[in-house]
């Protein structure tokens, strides 16, 4: 076991201490920025990030918000607010049934109906920030050479300024914030499920289409007929939409940032972390580039 994940089941074991729930038999599902375990009885135990108390605590929300509008979503359990250890939020969810990630179809699916949906003030949720993670991680980055983070800075502070003058779309709405097939599970009865709640927040609903339109046109990992059907479910194909180009500089800028901090983490991350900055700066030729996942 990893550093990481030794030190990542001694803050689950804590919080479990703390609220009488035994941790033994307890199994990792992902070790990476939010740690999360498999326990006994039918729990899975999410371990969130420094000072993520406030993130925590709104994911909870949306997920009873989400729960109580119809929307298939995890369910949290045990308790309605987060276990703080070691400045770490670690809150408890039901377990899902056997499942599988969800085809684009599955993703625009839910995302419409998240998007119908009117918010309650009580939420709380922020406004669209989505260069604020790439810009923290950016920064913190310990591979990136000197010229290679100058390059990312600057890049994102003209996206920053291009994102403020996106030409209308869809009236805002409650995001997902980080919407993909790998954030829905699809169980044996063809029932998904929408996972991981921590970027939920208010703005464009463009926002959360164009991760799906990334995935076809910049990796090339979801096919065209794929891609056809994720907009026919939805209803819209935000490539035509005149913002595109502005949110899918973005999101790849995100998922390149990611990248850097996992590799920060995970040394084996760092050549694939390497290698989606040299796409970006255009050493590696045109799109579609081959992006393999991190853990």
């Amino acid at each position: 076991m990893s550093a990481v994940a030794v030190k990542s089941r001694r803050l689950l074991e804590e919080a479990c201490r703390r609220i009488g729930l035994p941790a033994s038999g307890a199994e990792p599902i992902r070790i990476a920025g939010n740690a999360i375990w498999r326990l006994p009885e039918g729990v899975v135990a999410r371990i969130g990030r420094h000072h993520g108390q406030t993130v925590a605590e709104r994911e909870l929300a949306v997920a009873r918000w989400l729960t109580d509008n119809g929307v298939r979503t995890v369910r949290p359990v045990i308790t309605d607010r987060p276990v703080i250890v070691d400045e770490r939020p670690v809150t408890f969810w039901l377990e899902l049934p056997p499942h599988r990630p969800g085809t684009a179809a599955d993703v625009a699916r839910l995302l419409k109906q998240m998007h119908q949906l009117t918010p309650s003030p009580s939420l709380g949720l922020p406004p669209l920030e989505p260069l604020a993670k790439p810009r923290r991680r950016i920064a913190a980055a310990g591979i990136l050479t000197p010229d290679d983070r100058s390059w990312l800075q600057a890049h994102a502070e003209r996206l920053a300024a291009e994102f403020t003058g996106l030409p209308a779309g869809l009236p805002f709405c409650a995001l997902h914030g980080d919407a993909w097939n790998g954030n829905v599970a699809v169980d044996e009865s063809g029932t998904a499920f929408l996972l991981d709640l921590e970027n939920t927040c208010y703005g464009t609903p463009e926002w959360d289409l164009v991760s799906t339109a990334v995935k076809h046109i910049t990796t090339a990992t979801v096919t065209r007929p794929e891609y056809e059907e994720f907009c026919s479910t939805y209803g819209l194909d935000v490539t035509s939409w005149h913002g595109y180009p502005v949110l899918a500089a973005i999101r790849e800028l995100s998922m390149v940032a990611f990248s850097l901090q996992i590799a920060d983490e995970h040394p084996h991350a760092r050549s694939e972390a390497q290698h989606r900055v040299d796409c970006l700066r255009g050493r590696e030729g045109p799109r579609p580039w081959t992006w393999i996942a991190v853990p």
